[in-house]
């Protein structure tokens, strides 16, 4: 820590901060246009001068260092003339739609032209041609832009597309596309979220709803188990009988979180059931009298899952729900390795790594958050990231330094050379030892095909790594060898002082995984979402009971991150919820949160009420949400099993992976008109292999669950592996989320979208 004097006030700061930091972390204001706190200083708009004794001249704050002793000066009466005369230049021509503005109301330009008393303009220039332009989710319109560089160095720095630049053309310069005339972006609009204007928009929100009507309420993204920190924005229309609030958009406070596009344009999943169906609820009480099973997705709240555990230990019922099961056994593997429950990894510790494996998932639309953080460890830190994957992610190639490809089904071979090749003579435990030495080196590099010489690189580029981050996916977590897999991951904590992060599949399978007595799938089950003797409950419609969305929920989740955040109901439910199921049965809670104080501290959890949970805020020390899961001490067991033979998959093969954008209509290319239909994508070759073409309509059969699928050749796709979406089969996905997620199917042309 240092010391300087701010406006005539001693502060603190750390190190390495600048006087931007350190002045916003003591409460004094100084403001900005283009900066940005989770990107490098962008220092475009010079508003944040200050005068430093001792220096000639203003000082940009946002790049500066703060240094012992530093008298700094934020305001006088040459620094307002300054930012005053900034303002009149940023307001040339700027066009007065401040009427018919999706910003207005929450407009930088607009709220500092107000605070600098611009009234007046003392310069003037041509005006020019400006176009407007629409890429999907997100519209443009250049005589709105000021030139801030917030959307481009976000693109960049955090979300990893590198999809957008400035052209530099002075007066006529603008936000263009990289290197095509569309944009190729993950459509995440975390450039509309950062412009400070109203040049980046939402076309789906333009036009639509003033920012001052707009009642915002404070959420967790129910998409992916970040459980990311959002605002769903509603306003209530209809007739004064029938006036009911309606979700307009989804923002984030930009400066601290990034939204993903599926956690800000796909909100439209609400459970619109308008009143209680008292004889749908008696013959639901009547059938889960008589079941044996509750069946129950990760879709789901903690204290949701407590009440299902409640009802496991007063009636005995088997609670199933398979990826979170596998998840719950993964976690006890590792556990009796690390010593520790949990694993000790963090997103925070992901971006601050300068190393990074990334093993057994398609990161980018498994958990887009974790993503956005590999992104800025790269940025920041340069970190060095070896993805470890059968299928090569092109949207990666921005970051990624090394890409090994091994075969399918070979996880278990390749996380035991990965742990050899970096681990070894770090151990000075004999079973350990024994095992490195025990393994045939040559057979499973022979079945992975990952020669040495990849893992020698891999070690070389590594070595000078102090901070090295390893995630660990749902490939892992769902395959055969699950529990052999979870014990190398933890060798990385225990022996490589390495930050394991152990991505949950589903939004809260972590906390069903830590709060549930789970059972194992159990005899055969028929195609569907309901095998007899199971109760199902659904937020889709499709189960024995409706119950509300995550987006009409009071209670927490836990996140990737271990922690337990809050989210709040955006929309009305109207019918019966899991509560009134419990109560029926002899529970006696009045409100559903009121289990959030009774979740397992055994567990990790803490003796909190839901209202003590903090939901978002910022202190000194930083951001502040929810609480973190406390880990345990274990028993450990350092036995590792011999690896043996490694399985074999060969000819077309289906891998279980949503796209980047399942919130909205999967387009197929060849087909004149859109189809909201979900596309299998295949390389050419997979098409050889399968004996497929473009557009041929085909039914698969993957672990008895039916689908159909347009095909599509994607030319970034190589080899004969194909990727399967899963999101329009709703509480089908559960039998098959617990599978392994590359199988072989049967595929059957049932027609031709191009004839």
């Amino acid at each position: 820590m240092i010391t300087l004097t701010i406006d005539g006030h001693r502060i603190e700061a750390k190190k390495g901060e600048t006087i931007l930091q350190a002045a916003r972390r003591a409460g004094h204001y100084i403001p900005t246009m283009c900066y940005l706190s989770k990107v490098k200083p962008i220092a475009s708009c010079r508003m944040c001068v200050v005068e430093v004794e001792g220096a000639d001249g203003f000082i940009l704050s946002c790049q500066a260092p703060a240094l012992e002793g530093m008298e700094v000066k934020t305001n006088s009466a040459e620094i307002f003339a300054h930012r005053k005369n900034i303002m009149k230049l940023y307001d040339v021509n700027h066009p007065l739609e401040c009427g018919v503005c999706d910003k207005s109301g929450a407009c930088d330009l607009q709220n500092k032209t107000l605070e600098f008393g611009v009234d007046r303009q003392d310069f003037s220039a041509k005006d020019h041609k400006r176009d407007l332009r629409k890429w999907q989710f997100i519209g443009y319109d250049e005589s709105l832009c000021i030139l801030c560089e917030k959307c481009v160095h976000v693109c960049n720095e955090v979300i990893g597309d590198d999809a957008i630049e400035i052209h530099y053309g002075g007066y006529n310069s603008r936000i263009q596309p990289k290197g095509t005339e569309e944009l190729e972006c993950t459509n995440c609009g975390e450039c509309i979220a950062v412009c400070p204007v109203g040049a980046m928009t939402s076309t789906d929100f333009q036009y639509k709803a003033n920012a001052w009507e707009l009642q915002k309420v404070p959420a967790s993204c129910a998409h992916c188990s970040a459980g990311c920190a959002l605002d769903y924005e509603r306003k209530h229309e209809g007739a004064l009988d029938k006036n009911e609030p309606k979700i307009y958009r989804v923002t984030n406070e930009f400066e601290f979180t990034t939204l993903c596009g599926a956690g800000r344009f796909g909100y439209d999943f609400e459970n619109r059931v308008k009143e209680k169906d008292e004889e749908a609820f008696d013959r639901a009480i009547d059938a889960l009298r008589r079941a044996d099973t509750i069946r129950f997705s990760s879709r789901i709240t903690n204290e949701e899952a407590m009440i299902l555990q409640r009802l496991k230990e007063r009636f005995g019922y088997r609670l199933v729900n398979g990826d979170a099961k596998k998840y719950q056994d993964f976690l006890n593997s590792y556990a009796t390795m690390s010593g520790k429950t949990l694993f000790n990894g963090t997103l925070e510790a992901l971006a601050d790594a300068d190393g990074v494996i990334v093993m057994g998932t398609r990161i980018l639309t498994d958990n887009p958050a974790v993503r956005y953080h590999i992104t800025m460890a790269s940025k920041r830190h340069n970190a060095r990231v070896a993805y470890l994957h059968p299928i090569e992610d092109v949207d990666m190639k921005n970051v990624v330094t090394q890409f090994i490809k091994y075969e399918v089904g070979t996880e278990e071979g390749v996380f035991a050379m990965l742990a050899k090749t970096l681990l070894a003579g770090k151990t000075d435990v004999k079973k350990i030892s024994q095992f490195f030495d025990g393994l045939d080196e040559g057979y499973l590099s022979a079945e992975s095909n990952v020669g040495e010489e990849e893992f020698l690189a891999l070690k070389k580029s590594f070595a000078r790594c102090k901070k090295i981050a390893l995630v660990v996916g749902e490939d892992c977590i769902n395959h055969p060898k699950a529990s052999q897999i979870a014990r190398l991951a933890a060798l990385f904590e225990r022996f490589g002082d390495v930050q394991v992060l152990i991505v949950p599949p589903k939004t809260n399978t972590l906390g069903a995984a830590l709060i549930c007595d789970l059972d194992d799938e159990a005899g055969e089950y028929t195609v569907g979402y309901n095998a007899p003797g199971d109760f199902v409950l659904s937020s889709m419609g499709e189960g024995d009971l409706d119950m509300p969305a995550l987006n009409q929920q009071e209670g927490t989740f836990t996140t990737l991150d271990k922690r337990v955040v809050p989210t709040y109901p955006a929309l009305p439910f109207n019918g019966y919820i899991l509560n009134d199921i419990a109560t029926a049965l002899g529970e006696n809670a009045q409100y559903t949160i009121d289990y959030t104080e009774s979740l397992p501290q055994e567990k990790g959890f803490a003796k909190v009420a839901f209202d003590q949970i903090p939901y978002y805020f910022t202190n000194r020390e930083g951001e502040v949400r929810g609480y973190e899961l406390k880990r345990m001490k274990h028993s450990v067991d350092s036995s590792l099993e011999p690896v043996d033979e490694l399985p074999e998959y060969n000819g077309a093969i289906l891998y279980r992976c949503d796209p980047v954008l399942q919130f909205g209509p999967q387009t197929y290319r060849a087909s004149q008109l859109a189809k909201e239909v979900p596309v299998l994508r295949g390389s050419a070759q997979f098409a050889m292999a399968a004996k497929l073409k473009d557009g041929m309509r085909v039914k698969l059969n993957t672990g008895g669950v039916e689908m159909e699928r347009i095909f599509e050749i994607d030319p970034d796709l190589k080899g004969t592996i194909a990727l399967n979406p899963t999101f329009d089969l709703g509480l089908r996905e559960c039998l098959i989320s617990s599978n392994y997620r590359y199988s072989q199917s049967k595929i059957e042309v049932v027609g031709n979208d191009n004839e």
